[in-house]
């Protein structure tokens, strides 16, 4: 039986709501609210076109904005393209035209970086 990743993560959100999802920093984060800033981005990513296999690009530091936007997408019914931040421009450029994301997730620190 093939259970998908987001499917899972759901299960675990009403098994332990309360119980803490992500610990970053100084920063902790629960299932429930995990899963509340996932759903939000989810709507605002099919808002924007993204549907089954719509591919999103993320190009973010490792931090829990990352973990929410790859559940986000899987949730909105897309697939995400990692994109490393140690790539240089014409990598990014390529990777971006060649996979023809319908969307770009970034942090507003990294938008000068991009081609």
């Amino acid at each position: 039986m093939h259970r998908l990743l987001h499917t899972q993560f759901e299960e675990q959100v009403r098994k332990t709501p309360d119980a803490v999802a992500l610990l970053y920093e100084d920063e902790t984060i629960t299932y429930a609210e995990l899963n509340a800033r996932a759903n939000q981005l989810a709507h605002e990513l099919q808002s924007a076109g993204v549907c089954a296999e719509s591919l999103v690009a993320i190009y973010m530091d490792r931090c829990p904005e990352m973990v929410i936007s790859i559940i986000a997408v899987l949730k909105a019914g897309g697939a995400y393209v990692p994109i490393d931040l140690a790539y240089p421009a014409d990598r990014l450029k390529f990777m971006l035209e060649d996979s023809q994301a319908k969307v770009l997730l970034t942090q507003r620190k990294l938008r000068d970086a991009l081609p």
